[in-house]
This record gives structure tokens, sequence and C-alpha cells, in this order.
């Protein structure tokens, strides 16, 4: 993955996490406002997704972009919210980056 890539799969981590967190804070208030803006950086996250897969592969773009969501929403969780993982939950967060390491994992030329 070029770095310019990693540049827009950041961006998209950005959108995707902020609206997670605000969704979290809608879950909570249950003002309308704050859904209106979660579902708005979902949008955003998600058309941002469209030139990752197109560029890198469905594979490689969904399973980083999951990882990644799920290392930072659990910290966030955990962080800003109060909430705790329990130690099955924190085995699927090690796990899902293992995952992830293996497809990405770089290949040797087949032939």
């Amino acid at each position: 993955m070029s770095a310019g890539l990693m540049l827009w799969l950041g961006g998209a981590m950005a959108a995707f996490i902020a609206a997670n967190s605000v969704l979290r804070a809608y879950a909570g208030s249950g003002a309308w406002p704050t859904l209106a803006l979660a579902l708005g950086c979902f949008l955003v996250g998600n058309l941002m997704m469209v030139r990752l897969m197109r560029e890198s592969g469905l594979a490689l773009a969904v399973s980083i972009s999951s990882v990644v969501q799920l290392v930072a929403l659990a910290l966030i969780g955990v962080l800003w919210f109060g909430e705790r993982l329990t130690g099955m939950q924190m085995a699927g967060v090690v796990l899902g980056i293992v995952a992830v390491a293996l497809i990405a994992w770089p290949s040797g030329a087949r032939g």
C-alpha cells in the first residue's frame, strides 16, 4: 500500500472513529442532531473506503480498516467512556491484530 493510500486510510479511520465515538455519545443522550453527525461521519468514511478498495483490494482495505477501528475504539471505550474489557474481549483484539498481520504480510512472487 502506497504512502498516499496509507494517508487516505488514516482519514477514513478518523472518520469512522469519530462516527462511532459520536454514536456512543448519542446512545447516552438520545439527541437527534448527534445521530445526524454520526451518520455524516459514517458517510464520509465509507466514501473514502471506496477508493481504498478500488486501489488496494477489498480484503486488504477492509481488514486493515476493521482492526484499526477495533483497537482504537476499544481504547476509546476504556479510556474515555470508562468501559472494561474482559479477558476474552482482549484476546479478540489481539487475534484481530494477528489476523490483519497475516493478511497484509508481503508474499513472494508466485509462478
